[in-house]
Formats: structure tokens, sequence, C-alpha cells
């Protein structure tokens, strides 16, 4: 079978055996692979031009785009492929070509290319038919379908045959169904039909009328072509056409065939509609059932009966009309070839005429008006069709109950096809044998159904189980594919030409354009028996496949490509095996290698010698250590410098006690051995050395652990086993990398081990002297690579303590090494100079690491101790591990990374701000007793600037508000955040980290809780506010109060940073080259100045929803005790400037007061005032009082309170009154106003003769402002002119010699000593 279909399909075949998981399966594995895609890539490019695409092709996927846009569609028999592309079409089909190699294999070539119709354009859809008269494929049509609306069919060399305007609309799609023979009795007979659908309709073609023209229009051409005469035009098709009704779109149909209800069904039907009276008719009725994918409904339903609408001729029905006494003989004479040329022109030239469709409604349907379908795939059984939309759902309905049954997600752009796989009847023999009653064996097969899905977003194909079952396969094909499922098989068959014989034919391929495959799927039918896991059902099924094969004849051609296949697969299965020895392994091995190698050269396989012999030299290497793992051996302790080794006593000792603290262990089997089977499969040859396969981290400690675990206990020797591993082909850099991943993986046990350090000494000096381990051309000018792997190894890892003895013992060897190197150039009469300056330069990156390790060590210990905690309770979120520390990690971490880890160990162990504070003077005097104190002090010694308490202070505050924000409910978080605010002494920090809390978390629930309270009249609740602020009652007490504390707290910030410098961000020397984002001390350095009266107003509004929940106060709403401005300024950013409460009450009210006095001292003299006793009552006072208690400037009120004064000729008052005035410059240009209205007063007004000499005496823009002032502002005109020169005198002396206003004041001078003359 694989024979066949690999001579069957074209460019190169695989076929997908879904039972072999994840993988796809070479039929023709010995073909030059290379070679086939050099020529698929030309092939495609062929086929691009001959579409007049851009000529940018290359081998890489992205390039292959334009496949996408052309419609593609294959014969059900694999024997012919039509690519299209708007007017153009190249049809295809497979012969028979010669390879490189000289064998003879299938691809297809191109036999036709040109336009099918200049005038019209391909829409949608390309489909085939195969038509037959003897039951074989005798040959293809080609229907295409127009947007003109019209559908032509076409030979396979192109000549048109057929040609009808069905409708004036363009072609959607076209579907065809042929027949299928029954499976059960009972079961409706369907019959062949082309169905083509358009915007608005669906027109049927039946299949036998269809089957019968083209075969006539065939043999028509034929004849037409060997007498050289011109063809004629053929009669019309009948067909059906239905207007689809209540639909808003269609975009995809399919015809499901001819159904008839079932007794039950009908009666259910009749009463539903006709209520207890209806009446049901004797037989059932048939109907044609079509399904809609689109919108409005996403799925409709329509049912046609049969018999309701006859075929329309309408070109036969015009030509009668219109030529009745000569239609018989025109219609004869124009078939059998006797028409002229001259007699066709009218009717080419007339338009035909297009029938109107037949109404029909959608019946019922999936409503869903988001929904919008993309296309339908009918299943083979009729039972089913899967759907797909624009959501990425693929939907499962099932057509007869017209429900969906089953949703896939993720499948955005899906391409669905089916496959159908039947039985084999001799597989169930021997069951059905001892299970049947009768002994009867025969029997219909069963038949299993398989969705497939191809996704092109995620480049999958994956085949699931109808209707809820598994996903049985799955396999990476690419982007770029297409999945092509025709939904037919082979015209023209009926019930009796089927019964013998059916042609083979594919039910569904992908082809792939960037490796120029086409590929078919087999799927065995025990996969619909059981999960995809069952080793059961596929050893089964496997085992009665190998029967078949070896009780089949196979005729030998003289090929031995599937023995070397079969050696090289049995191969490879006993290696994967875990139960074979090591001893078995290899002797097979050894025996197929010699096999091999006894044959002729000309005979030998090269690929499957060279993979013996790469597996045998593996497997000695595997015995070669295991024997080295099993000698005796004696160390010699290699002693590191005693200074050297106490100075890291003290810095380890810390670390292992906390590292033991860890939780449970687990003790590891000592005698546990890597299997061969793991061993062959983490490795690879290549030529002369060995590699690594692309592994996990765990399966590469793994291999390390095999080969250096035992000598860095001493319990077998380090230089036969460096020696060996030399020997065998491992490059010094890859046993470097997998000795320091062992050394720190396995950090626990090297702590507890002192002789590790002494082995590690030796393993690394003995992996230095490799020969290509330090290089040759290096020099002392430059960095070694060597150490800079194992440097670059130590800075990644997070076993602090490993990293930090293996940093110290490979500074060691360098440094022994570098010296060696020295002398070796001090003798050859080098200079000093180069190589001391080369010795500093690597001694500094060694020197620097070991500062970073030992850092990173200590803050690792500190995020490992406990701190003294009372009986408290534990939130959820402090029992969440802190991350392990590297030294990458915080070099990536910015500036504020270790100060940001401290917080996170805070939070974690609830320690105060005052236990910091403390640690940070007991480092200063060296007075500490606790632990946790000594390693936070020797925190902050090894990072006095990354650890500065306001830092730390900054972070924890951060780091509490965060954890808050993720649990409302736990108060006290917020509580401690804004006490570790309040330990902040920067001002400036304080002001920003204030105003980013307030920004970030506190301002959306602050809002809510005020309007949940000014919504609701009681205390509220927990359901109400959990609901709306999203925590209860008592947290948001808490809260309130916590708010309160930071706004009053960010108010003092803000005053006190105008006397306070910007603090200096530093970082230790070590960490210089840290790299990441801003530290929170950097963003809170970078807010804006707010608006201080609308902190305030927040303040107030803070304060009396505290005390409204404090207290329980009922019936309170907040926000009505301000006015509209006082409203819409608040929840607003509090470094804008808002319209806030203007005090036009206390204006008025001052105004008032100022008048009262004045009515007082100049009664009237028509009124009597009688003597009633009042209160003597400081309203200006008062006014300023109120101002304060509603959130008005106290200058406003103060600066109108002046003007009142001046305006109604108290100046005496005034004058006392201006000392209360802070911003005198504005009071200054407000009282000038006043001076100029009593000048215009004096000059304008009375205009005397002196005056108007005067005035026009004065300068000309004085003179110009002065006749520009409006004295009707003034209430008291009799004010003495020495008095305004008192008062112009006190706006000179207000007024700042810059301003603006300065020299007009100063004319303001002169003219009022002028006047005073007069």
């Amino acid at each position: 079978i694989l024979a066949f279909i690999l001579h069957f399909c074209s460019f190169k075949i695989h076929v997908l055996n879904v039972y072999d998981m994840n993988k796809f399966v070479p039929v023709n594995t010995d073909l030059n692979l290379c070679n086939m895609k050099r020529d698929s890539c030309q092939f495609w490019l062929r086929i691009k031009t001959t579409f007049n695409l851009p000529e940018e092709v290359s081998n890489t996927a992205s390039n292959v785009y334009w496949l996408q846009d052309c419609v593609l569609s294959l014969s059900p028999t694999n024997d012919l492929m039509v690519i299209a592309h708007e007017q153009k079409a190249v049809f295809l089909t497979p012969k028979w070509k010669a390879n490189e190699k000289g064998r003879e294999d299938m691809q297809y070539e191109v036999v036709w290319s040109g336009s099918l119709n200049a005038e019209d354009r391909y829409y949608v859809s390309l489909h085939q038919q195969k038509t037959s008269s003897t039951g074989r494929p005798d040959w293809t049509c080609i229907v295409v379908g127009f947007t003109s609306g019209y559908v032509r069919f076409y030979t396979e060399s192109g000549v048109l045959l057929l040609a009808q305007l069905l409708n004036e609309d363009s072609i959607l799609q076209l579907k065809c169904r042929t027949y299928e023979i029954p499976r059960h009795p009972g079961v409706t007979e369907q019959h062949e039909e082309l169905s083509i659908l358009y915007p608005s309709a669906v027109v049927t073609i039946d299949g036998f009328s269809l089957f019968q023209s083209l075969r006539a229009c065939r043999n028509q051409v034929a004849r037409a072509a060997a007498s050289g005469q011109e063809n004629v035009q053929p009669p019309p098709l009948a067909y059906k056409k239905w207007g689809l009704q209540d639909v808003d779109s269609i975009v995809d149909h399919t015809s499901v065939g001819v159904m008839a209800l079932s007794p039950f069904d009908q009666m259910k039907t009749a009463s539903v509609l006709g209520g207890f009276n209806a009446s049901i008719k004797g037989s059932p009725p048939t109907m044609s059932q079509y399904i809609t994918v689109g919108s409005n409904p996403f799925t409709g339903f329509f049912f046609a009966l049969e018999g309701s609408t006859q075929p329309l001729l309408s070109h036969v029905a015009l030509a009668v009309a219109s030529k009745l006494t000569s239609a018989l003989f025109s219609a004869a004479s124009g078939w059998l070839g006797w028409k002229s040329k001259h007699e066709e022109e009218p009717h080419q030239r007339q338009k035909p005429k297009v029938e109107p469709a037949t109404p029909l409604a959608v019946r019922f349907g999936l409503p869903d008006s988001r929904r919008h379908g993309e296309s339908i795939t009918l299943s083979p059984c009729n039972t089913l069709a899967a759907v797909t939309d624009d959501f990425g759902r693929v939907i499962l309905l099932d057509v007869t109950r017209g429900v969906a049954v089953r949703m896939w997600k993720g499948y955005r752009d899906a391409q669905i096809g089916w496959m159908q796989t039947v039985e084999d009847p001799n597989e169930r023999e021997s069951e059905r044998a001892h299970t049947s009653p009768f002994g009867n064996t025969h029997g219909p097969s069963r038949v299993a159904q398989f969705l497939v899905i191809y996704a092109p977003r995620r480049g999958i194909l994956e085949v699931w189980s109808t209707q809820q079952g598994p996903r049985v396969g799955a396999f990476n094909v690419g982007k770029h594919c297409r999945l092509l499922y025709p939904g037919y098989k082979i015209m023209g068959l009926n019930n009796v030409t089927s019964q013998g014989w059916q042609p083979q034919t594919f039910q569904l391929c992908l082809i792939d354009p960037v490796s120029g495959n086409v590929r078919t799927i087999n799927i065995p039918f025990h996969l619909a028996l059981s999960d995809k896991k069952c080793e059961r059902a596929k050893d089964m099924h496997l085992v009665k496949k190998l029967s078949t094969l070896l009780k089949a004849k196979v005729p030998n051609h003289g090929n031995d490509t599937p023995l070397v296949l079969y050696r090289k697969t049995a191969l490879e299965s006993i290696f994967a095996s875990n139960r074979v020895s090591l001893s078995t392994l290899t002797s097979i091995t050894q025996t197929l290698m010699d096999s091999l190698t006894s044959q002729e050269l000309e005979t030998v396989d090269e690929a499957l010698l060279a993979f013996c012999e790469d597996k045998l030299k593996l497997l000695r290497l595997y015995e070669s250590v295991k024997k080295i793992h099993s000698l005796p051996f004696s160390t010699t302790l290699l002693r590191l410098d005693e200074n050297e080794f106490t100075r890291l006593q003290g810095l380890i000792r810390n670390y292992k006690q906390e590292h033991s603290r860890a939780g449970v262990r687990f003790a590891e089997d000592e005698d546990g051995v890597l299997p061969v089977k793991t061993f062959l499969e983490y490795l690879e040859c290549d030529k002369n050395t060995v590699n690594m396969k692309k592994i996990e981290d765990e399966e590469y400690i793994a291999l390390g652990d095999f080969f250096f675990w035992k000598c860095l206990h001493g319990e077998c020797s380090t230089q036969d086993m460096c020696q060996t591993l030399e020997v065998a082909g491992f490059t010094p850099q890859l046993l470097l990398s997998l000795l320091l991943k062992v050394w720190l993986s396995k950090e626990r046990e090297i702590l507890e081990n002192a002789l590790s350090l002494c082995c590690l000494h030796s393993m690394l000096s003995l992996l230095s002297k490799m020969k290509v381990a330090i290089e040759e051309s290096w020099d002392l000018q430059s960095v070694c690579p060597w150490w800079q792997q194992m440097r670059t190894a130590c800075i990644q890892s997070t076993s602090n303590g490993a990293a930090l003895l293996s940093a110290h013992i490979g500074h060691s060897i360098a440094a022994s090494i570098t010296n060696s190197l020295k002398s070796v150039q001090e003798d050859e009469g080098e200079s000093m100079t180069d190589s001391w300056e080369a010795l500093s330069l690597d001694t500094e990156y060694w020197k620097l690491l070991l500062k970073q390790l030992e850092d990173c060590l200590i803050l690792q210990t500190l995020l490992r101790s406990k701190a003294i905690k009372n009986n408290a309770r534990i939130s959820s979120l402090q029992v969440e591990p802190l991350e392990k520390l590297s030294v990458k990690k915080l070099l990536e971490g910015g500036k504020g990374g270790v100060a940001d880890t401290v917080a996170k160990w805070v939070f974690k162990q609830d320690v105060s701000p005052g236990l910091l504070k403390l640690a940070k003077e007991k480092k200063a005097s060296g007075n500490t007793e606790e632990p946790v104190e000594k390693v936070l002090s020797l925190a902050y010694s090894h990072f006095p600037c990354s650890l500065d308490l306001d830092v730390v202070h900054a972070h924890c505050c951060w780091e509490y508000v965060v954890q808050w924000n993720k649990d409302p409910e736990e108060a006290q978080f917020l509580v401690r955040s804004v006490d570790h605010l309040k330990h902040v002494t920067n001002a400036h920090v304080q002001f920003g980290l204030s105003l980013m809390m307030w920004n970030t978390f506190i301002i959306k629930r602050f809002s809510a809780a005020a309007f949940l309270m000014e919504k609701v009249k009681f205390y509220p609740c927990f359901a109400i506010s959990f609901q709306d602020v999203g925590m209860s009652d008592v947290a948001m007490t808490s809260f309130l109060g916590s708010c309160s504390d930071l706004i009053e707290t960010m108010m003092e910030a803000d005053v006190s940073s105008d006397e306070m410098q910007l603090p200096l961000l530093e970082v230790e020397d070590a960490w210089v080259t840290v790299e990441g984002p801003n530290s929170i001390v950097e963003l809170a350095l970078e807010q804006k100045h707010i608006h201080y009266p609308l902190v305030e107003h927040h303040f107030v509004l803070c304060a009396i929803l505290y005390a409204i929940l404090r207290f329980s106060l009922k019936s309170v709403k907040p926000l009505t005790l301000f006015d509209s401005k006082g409203k819409n300024a608040f929840f607003k950013d509090l470094t804008s400037i808002q319209l806030l409460p203007s005090g036009d009450f206390l204006m008025k009210l001052v105004t008032a007061a100022v008048q009262g006095l004045f009515n007082t001292q100049h009664p009237a003299e028509s009124e009597a005032s009688p003597e009633i006793p009042e209160k003597q009552v400081d309203w200006p006072m008062l006014a300023v009082e109120l101002a304060k208690q509603l959130q008005v400037n106290e200058d406003t009120i103060w600066r109108h309170y002046v003007c009142e004064l001046y305006s109604y000729g108290f100046d005496y008052i005034a004058e006392e009154a201006i000392l209360q005035v802070m911003d005198q410059e504005v009071l200054a240009s407000q009282l000038l106003i006043l001076t100029g209205q009593r000048l215009a007063y004096a000059l304008l007004h009375t205009q005397t003769k002196e005056g108007m000499e005067l005035l026009a005496r004065l300068p000309p823009t004085l003179c110009t402002w002065i006749k520009a002032m409006d004295p009707q502002d003034l209430q008291n005109t009799e004010v003495p002119i020495k008095t305004t020169a008192k008062l112009v005198d006190k706006v000179v002396e207000l007024l700042p010699e810059n301003h603006g206003q300065y020299g007009l004041a100063l004319n303001l001078i002169e003219a009022v000593e002028a006047m005073s003359l007069l």
C-alpha cells in the first residue's frame, strides 16, 4: 500500500502514521532531500512566474505567502492539480521523471496554463469532478466559478465544454456530492449533486444529468476537433435555484442531501404546528437539507421539499418562444454540426435570461449575533459537520438534531478535513468466531470518523476522534500549508457500477509549499477504540500487521533499502530499551558492524556503518567511566592557603546554618547510576569529537554527575577520568561546563564535605592543562576565555556558597598559571610592564567577582534568616518563598535591586522600622547581640549606599503597599507602609513616594469609598462596602485612617522640601555596572509639585469620611457639605490647579461689614435709627476664621477687606489692615486701580479750568490711563487729595521696582502733588 501511495503522489510523499506521535515517517527515505527541495522551489518559481507575481522567491517560508492567495484544488484520485489566481490558471498532472540518482519517481508537471476568461475574475473556489462510464477513472472535468455568476466546465487541456449564467452575482463556493453506498438498510440513498453558492441563493444541479451533458459535450468537442469544424453551443443545464431568506450574510454552505422524517418526528412536528387536532399524512415527506454559515444566524438550516419546484430550462423556453416554427430543426441541426457560424452569432450576442429564485426561508439555526462563521465541512457519513468562526473556534454540529455537540478553542484561521477509516474484516475474524452465537463471521465492517484540524498560526496538524473522543495525533507541519479536503469521490457511479470495484481515492492531503511535499494521513482503525496512550491496542495492531506481512509473498526487486531501514530501526529500538544490558548492547552493535565491514564496499550503507561506529564509541566510553568508578583510589589532599580558607569560614558558616534549615531532605540513591540508554540519548558523535544534544538542565546535571561526582568526593581518580574523557573526544569547555553544573547544583553536599574543595582544585587544574583549554594565542594583555566561562557560570548561579568557593579555587589556579606564563616570558627577555598590566587586569576581574559573590552570599544569608516575631497572625502573602539570588539578578535589578530584595525580606518577616534603624545604629557602634541584627548589620556594611536607611524605608513602604493592594483586607499592611513612609528623613523622597502611593493605589479606592458613603444613608455593611470598594467595613475604616496620615505626611513633606537638598543616589564600586529599571527613590524624585490647597481640600474630605466610619454617624452625606466647585475638585490630579471654593459669601460679608461701618458714620437724614443694643462682632475677622474652615484663601479675604476700606474712604483703618496681607504685590496692583478712580473723579467729574490745564500737562500715557478709569466703582468720592497722596505713596512702597506698573505709580506722585497745589 505504501509503495502505491508513493508512486501515486507528487513532489515527495510523506505518510503521516498517527500512531507514531509527533513525527513524520517518510516513505522514500533514500531520496536526496536537498535536490527535491531545490527542484520544488524551482517548480514553485515557475508557477509564480505564470501568475506574473513578483520574482522574490527563496527557500524561506516568508516568500510562499503568495500561494495562500491562490485557489488550489486536487482531484480525489490525485491525478490532477489546479492552481488559479485572478484570471489565470495552471493545470498539473503527475508524470514519471528520473531524478539525479537515476530512479524514476512521480512529480507534477504543468500540462496547461493560461487565462480561462479575460472578462471575469475567480472569487472563491475551484472544484473538480470525476466522470466515468465504466467505473474506472476516465477523464477529469474542472468546474470553475466566476464573479460574474458564470459557471464553466473545462477539460484537462483547458478546452471549454459548457458555460452557463445561473445568477447575476458572484459565486462564493462550489461543492460536489457523489454517490455513496448506504451502509445500513433504511438509510436514504443520496444522489450525485453539484451545488453552487451565491450571496443570497443556492443553485443545485443534478449529478446524473450533469454527467450525461458533460459526456455529450466532451464527445462533441472531440468530433469537432477531429473534423476541423467549429464547436456548437450545447443545450443548457437543468437546475434548481433557492433564494435563501432571513439571513444577513452567507459565506459557506453544504448540501446534506435528501432526508426523510421518521414517523415519530413527523407526528412531533405536526403536533407542535397543528395542535391536538393536527392531521398526519400517511407517508412522511422527503426534503433536501442545506446548512449555511455566516451571520445572523451563525448557522442556518434550510429544508426544501422534494417536488416543490421544477428544474429551470430558461434558455430552451426562450428559444421556443422566439422561433416556434424552426425550433426543432435548429436545435437538431446545431447539435449535429450543420449550423453555421453566422447563425450562432445572434444567440451569442443576446444576454441570457436568469430565472428568479424560489424563496426558501430558514427553518431554524444557531443564533449568535457576535459570532461569524467562516467555513463548514460535512463529514463523509453526512451526520456531522465542522464549522469554523472568527473567534478561533471549531464547532462540531449534529446535522440531524441541529445542535452543537463539541467545541475546540484556539484554532484561528483553521482548515478542516475528515478521515473515514474502515476496519479490516480479517482483523476481527478470531474475535467474532468466539463472540458470535451463530458463528457468522461476515457482516458490515465498522467505520470510524476522525476530524483533522490544521492550525496555520501554530503550524500544527491535529487528529481528533469524533464525537467526544480524544486527540489521537499531532504533527508539526509548518505555518504555510494548505489542507485539501475534496469531500467527494468519482462521479458517474451508481448502485450497480459501484458494487464490483471502486477506485482508490484520497480523502485528505496537506500541501507544504516550503518543502514542496504533498502529505497524506494514515489513521489506524484501533485509535477509535482506545485512548492515544493505550499501548496494548497499538501493540496488537502492530502484531497483526506484522503477521499479515509475513504471510504475504513480497516479490524481491533487488532493492535492499527496506533492509537497511529495518536494521537501523531495530538498533534504535534496542538502544531505547531500559532492560538491555551494556554487554548485550556492545555485542549487538559490534556484530552488526562486523557484518557491514565484511560486505563489499559498494553494497555497504555508509550511514548505518557510521551510526554503529558512533554508538560503539559511546558504549566503550560508558564502560570506561564505570571502571574508573569501581577502582580504589587514595586521594592526596591539595591544600588551599590557610589564611584564604580561614577567611571563607566566617562567611560560609552562617550561610551553611541557614541553608541547613531548609525543608525536607530525601536521601539520594548512592547506587544510582546513569542508565546506558539515557547516556546514549544525551550524547552524539561527530567524527572525532563527542557533543551534547539539546537537553534540559536536569539531564545536563545528571550527565555531569555521572562523570565527576565520585571524583569530587575523592572516590575515584580525577586524573584517569580527565584522561579518559579527553581521549573520547570531549572538549575542555564542555567538560568545564559539566563540572560546574554538578558543583553548583550539589551545594548542600559540597558544604558538608571539605574534601570536595581539594578535589575540585585538582579537577580544574587538570582541565586547564588540556590542549585546547587555554589557547596558545592568548596573551596576558587580554582576558582568558577559559576563565571567563567559569566566571560567567558563577555569576549566573543561585548557589552562592558553592559559587564563592569555586571562584576562590579558580582564582588560585588562574594566578598560578599566569605566574608561570610570566616567568616564561621573563626568561625569553620580554618586558615586565606588559605582563604586570595584564596580570592586574585579569586579577581585577577575579577580585570584582569575589567581592560580588561575597555580597550576594551575605544578602542571601539575610533572606534565609528569621526575625524575632510575636504570636501574630501571618498572612498568606507572607508565606510565599523568596527567590534565590545570583550576581546576575542583582546586576539586572537596577540601582534599587538590593534594597528591593531586603524589602521583600522585611515584608515576609514583618520586621518593624525600629529594628531596621536599631541595626543601623548598632552597626556604627559595633554592639550587636541578636543573629538577625548581626546579619543585617553585615549587609549594611557591605552595601552602605544601596542600603541607606531612607532607601530601605522607601522600598519597604512600596513593598507593603503593593502587597496590601493584592489583599485590601490586610489593613495592617497599609498601616505599616505609612509607618515606613514616616521614617523616611529626606522630604523629597518622602513627598514623591507619598504622591506615587496616592496616584497608584489609593485614589481609586478612596473615591469609591466617598461615593459609597454619599449614596447610602446608614453605616455601610460588609456586602455593600466589599462590592463597591473591594474591602470590608472594618478594613475601610482603617484604610481611611491611613489615607489621612498619608495626606498629612505629603503636606508636611511638601513644606519641608523647600529647605532640604536632593539626596545623592550612589552605588558601591563593585556594583557600578548595574542595569535595569529605575529604583523607587529615583521615581519618587521625578514627581511634580502638588497644588497645596487641593491637597488640603482632600484632607478635609478624608477626615470627614474617617470620622463618619469611626463613630458610625448616620444620615451624613460627606460630598453635600461642599459646594459645586468643591465637589468637582475632588479626585483630580493633585498636581493640577482646580477651581476650589471661592468664598463669594465671605466677600459679600466683608463688603456688608464695611458698608455698615460707613452707614454708622454717615446716617441718612430721612431715616430714624432706633436704638437697639447689638452684640459687637468683628465681622472681617470672623470672615477670616470662616475662610480657614471653608478652605478659602485667607489672604484673599484680607485683600478684599483692604480694598473695600479704601473704596469707602477709611484709609486710616486700611493702613492697619494692610499689615495682615501676605501677597502685598497683588494688593498694590488693586490699590493702584483705586487711586486712578479717585484722580479720574477729581479731574474729569468737576472739570474745572485748573484741572483741565493740569490734565493737559500730564504725560500722555498717564492721561490716557486716568481717562480709562471708572469712578462709579468708588463708594465714597469725597476723599481729600492729601489722603489720596498717602495712598499713592503706599502703592509705591508696596510695588517692587521691577514691576510693570512701578513707573505709572511714580507719575501719579507728581500728579497728586500738582493737584494738591490747586
